[in-house]
């Protein structure tokens, strides 16, 4: 099960890579998909989102449950 996260304060290539690393910190080998023109990420595997929001929240950013 995946996790959808909208991320408004994500504005450019940079904020992609900083919350991709963010989460792969957290869950190593975790596939996240960014749609930049969306303020859309999504995880996969989703669990534990508790953890994947912390780590978005952690490196700057104000992750929404989708």
């Amino acid at each position: 099960m995946s996790a959808v996260f909208i991320v408004n304060d994500m504005t450019c290539g940079h904020c992609v890579k900083a919350i991709t690393n963010a989460v792969q910190a957290v869950l190593p080998g975790a596939s996240v998909e960014v749609d930049l023109a969306r303020h859309e990420v999504k995880v996969e595997p989703g669990e534990p989102r508790a953890a994947i929001e912390a780590a978005i929240r952690d490196a700057g950013y104000d992750p929404k449950v989708k």
